[in-house]
């Protein structure tokens, strides 16, 4: 595979031919919209046949149950399990499915050999996190073993093949209960043959401090779960500043952590499938970047006239552009950022990569990683 950064001047016919690649085969790979106008500074993903040799990887992503399904069927060739988002539960234990019903993601997984895992939340009826909610139900025996209970009976009868845990915002102080929580939920579900896996915070020391990462505790969670998903992205989001979703270096600082207190093996690293776009100037407390796919980005540019920059620092593409006199900066992922981010998960030989989230398209991100690795 080759990743082609189009240059002034450049149309996709003269790229075909200077490639030798056909003009639809760029055309199909890279989801390009007729009538196939460019952006300078557009990174293409160019395939040819692939005989190296590969790493072998989990590769996982998550979606929620109204997903479209041309979308959800472009991603699932190239995953090994697909988290959907998200059950909840009670202070008293018991299940919540999520409120659409999620019984054609399961089975669509199913076709294509795919892992459907039910992804456990503490999200209540607001819609938010609720760390009450995990301290009442972790300190009450009761209510541990009856949501442990249903979770077995809900694989059991419907098909799931895993349970994936994203607590998150967990007191500091119930880091230790929560942990033992996570042992006694693989217990359980490993006795029917099938695994769990914990989410954690992007963590790069023991003592960090923050609501988001006291209460995940690397060593015990990593020996708890039979795998994690480092949550690396949202650096830059929707109330911050302008920047990176998910910059290369402070991701590696996160994996260097991780490496020291859980196995490589043991660790998928967590790539972001979309990026922001911030109206400027950016005021603290004010200002709110709008959701936006890696795709529509690159329609944006090419709609704005912008040129893609690559800042080569955080290993991710991002452009400035104005629509009715406001300026907006946009950061979001590409074949190039992905590429950077699957060298590190062959750098440090981790066990994989979970996408948050497969809403959105991105066919030659899926199309890269498949030429990086075989997916196990």
């Amino acid at each position: 595979m080759q990743i082609y950064v189009v240059q002034e001047g450049d149309t996709i016919d003269s790229i075909a031919k200077d490639t030798g690649v056909p003009v639809s085969t760029i055309i199909f790979n890279n989801q390009l919209v007729y009538p196939y106008r460019l952006a300078i500074g557009q990174a293409l993903l160019i395939t040819y046949q692939n005989g190296e040799e590969r790493q072998v990887i989990m590769t996982s992503g998550y979606a929620y149950p109204f997903i479209n399904q041309n979308v959800l069927r472009q991603a699932l060739p190239y995953l090994t399990a697909l988290n959907i988002f998200s059950y909840g539960f009670t202070a008293s234990g018991d299940l919540i499915r999520p409120a659409i019903d999620d019984s054609f993601l399961i089975r669509l997984a199913m076709d294509y050999g795919v892992r459907p895992v039910l992804t456990l939340t503490p999200i209540d009826a607001s819609g938010t996190f609720n760390n009450n909610l995990i301290s009442a139900m972790i300190y009450n025996p009761q209510a541990e073993a009856n949501l442990i209970e249903q979770l077995v009976q809900e694989l059991q009868t419907r098909g799931l093949q895993g349970v994936d845990i994203d607590f998150e915002y967990i007191k500091a102080e119930d880091r230790v209960q929560f942990a033992e929580f996570v042992t006694k939920v693989r217990t359980a579900i490993n006795a029917i043959g099938f695994p769990v896996s914990v989410a954690l915070a992007p963590k790069t020391s023991d003592d960090q401090r923050g609501l988001l990462y006291a209460g995940k505790d690397y060593a015990l969670l990593g020996a708890a779960a039979d795998f994690v998903l480092l949550m690396t992205y949202e650096w830059g989001y929707t109330y911050s500043e302008p920047m990176a979703v998910a910059p290369i270096d402070k991701v590696r600082r996160v994996v260097d952590y991780a490496l020291t207190r859980i196995p490589a093996g043991k660790i998928n690293l967590g790539i972001p499938n979309y990026g922001y776009d911030w109206a400027l100037p950016y005021v603290k407390g004010q200002t709110r970047a709008t959701s936006i796919g890696n795709l529509e980005a690159v329609q944006i540019a090419i709609d704005y006239g912008a040129v893609i920059q690559y800042d080569t620092v955080a290993e991710t593409p991002w452009f400035r552009y104005t629509k009715d006199g406001v300026e907006h900066e946009v950061w979001f992922e590409d074949v190039r950022s992905f590429q950077a981010k699957f060298g590190l998960i062959q750098e440090y030989r981790l066990m994989g990569a979970g996408f948050w989230q497969l809403m959105r398209p991105f066919l030659p991100g899926w199309l890269l990683m498949s030429g990086t690795f075989w997916i196990e």
